[in-house]
């Protein structure tokens, strides 16, 4: 007994010995993630890839690490400007990490990434291999790999099974855009449209399901071009539906779109899938037909309203959210206030107003009749007003209301958020249990400081 318990002991001292050599020579790795859905989808995507190869993912973004993977954003001056000021940042606080660096900026601007002294740049193509490149680069090997993107034309599978939230997921269907709208740099950042397998988008979705996410958000660079490059006839209609399928699953929520895809035939079919939520993010960037003409739009004011008309008709509490444009050149006093009028028609849930900038390269770089700061700073602040005033009109419609509402985190101890299926901001109070992944009927309340407020049944 006495040689059982000798060597009992000595087992586990090997053991926590093992234990703690493997948590001491683990390498670390940290995201910093810029810009849209899809980004973060990726970078989810690229974490699993280091999380499978042993790597430790520090989510503190103060916190030094070994690897530090900024993953960029260059659709707006804004977003350029805080992808080098990343790079700088993490330079600075993680002096002796391998800092690599991928996405929009490093694909439309490797030069200045390589002046900033990034060890392994990575475009848009290329992110699956991103694990090897770094255990290259820590022999030694720096990378540089940015390919022409304009000329890809195979979907690069990254897939997702985890995400920092418990509730929600981004399923990415699709990369790139053809439409090349004169503001815009994204077609030359993310090359042309590429759809990804359907029945690796439901696969996806069915591995997020068994992991426990009710809802999952179909995202991409312009998702309403699905299926454009494929030759079976399958549209983004078709995927809503296979993923409207998957058991588990109770939401599922569209990223961006163009009305031209809201037809009588899309209606007619969305209107019977129980877990599409009744929230539309229409983009819009203008309410003048001269400003879109401009932009190289590919729709109407006119056909605007009748695809937002078509869905409050058929699909009951929808909600309209969209993107807006202020200052694009050559936008005058009076396509200003038609564009005002216009948003004031439609009476958006929510708007999100972002002012012009430059992006160099595009047919727009060229455009005359730029706008002064001072006057896209003025006509922002109109906007914007005009954005919480509809908000806040949408939301006290359903005062009073009762209200299915998926929890997603504890804001303040007993006080949870959570969204409605048109996707309102509800804060509600739960002093029980962790509710976070439940879905819960709330009766609304009041509408104050951005947030509908609301009571637990």
């Amino acid at each position: 007994m006495q040689h059982f318990q000798y060597f009992q002991t000595m087992w586990l001292k090997i053991c926590k010995t093992f234990i703690f050599r493997e948590e001491v020579t683990k390498i670390t790795v940290k995201f910093i993630t810029l810009g849209c859905k899809t980004n973060i989808y990726e970078s989810e995507s690229m974490a699993e890839l280091f999380r499978e190869s042993g790597y430790e993912i520090i989510t503190d973004d103060n916190a030094p690490a070994d690897v530090c993977v900024i993953n960029t954003c260059t659709v707006t001056g804004m977003g350029a400007r805080k992808s080098r000021q990343q790079i700088r940042r993490a330079k600075r606080q993680n002096p002796n990490a391998l800092i690599a660096v991928t996405g929009c900026f490093s694909q439309t601007s490797p030069e200045e990434v390589r002046e900033l002294g990034a060890d392994i740049i990575i475009g848009n193509k290329g992110r699956s291999k991103i694990v090897e490149l770094v255990k290259a680069a820590e022999q030694g090997k720096k990378a540089d790999i940015v390919d022409n993107i304009l000329t890809e034309h195979e979907y690069e599978e990254l897939p997702v099974t985890h995400t920092q939230s418990r509730v929600r997921a981004n399923i990415k269907i699709e990369d790139g855009c053809n439409n090349f709208c004169t503001y815009c740099i994204i077609p030359y950042a993310r090359g042309p449209v590429r759809s990804r397998n359907i029945e690796k988008i439901v696969s996806e979705a069915e591995t997020l399901a068994e992991n426990g996410y009710k809802e999952v958000v179909l995202t991409g660079i312009h998702i309403g071009s699905y299926g454009k490059d494929l030759n079976n006839g399958l549209r983004l209609i078709d995927v809503i539906e296979s993923v409207n399928n998957v058991k588990g699953i109770e939401r599922i929520r569209l990223g961006s779109i163009e009305p031209v895809i809201i037809t009588q035939d899309f209606v007619s079919r969305a209107k019977n899938l129980t877990k599409l939520c009744p929230q539309f993010h229409l983009s819009l960037q203008s309410g003048s037909n001269a400003t879109l003409k401009r932009m190289n739009r590919h729709y109407t004011s006119e056909e605007y309203k009748k695809a937002v008309k078509l869905l409050r008709e058929n699909i009951p509490d929808t909600s309209i959210t969209t993107d807006l444009m202020i200052g694009f050149s050559g936008e005058t006093q009076d396509e200003f206030l038609e564009s005002y009028e216009f948003c004031k028609s439609i009476g958006f849930m929510q708007m999100h107003i972002f002012k012009y900038s430059i992006r160099e390269g595009t047919a727009a770089e060229k455009l005359p009749d730029r706008i002064r700061g001072e006057i896209k700073e003025d006509r922002s602040r109109q906007m914007i007003e005009l954005a919480e005033n509809m908000k806040e009109k949408f939301y006290r419609k359903y005062e009073g209301k009762i209200v299915s509402i998926l929890a997603e985190q504890e804001k303040e101890a007993g006080i949870y958020h959570g969204t409605t299926p048109n996707h309102m901001d509800v804060l509600f109070n739960c002093f029980s249990h962790n509710i976070a992944g439940e879905t819960l009927k709330v009766k609304l309340t009041e509408y104050k400081n951005g947030f509908m407020h609301g009571e637990l049944l």
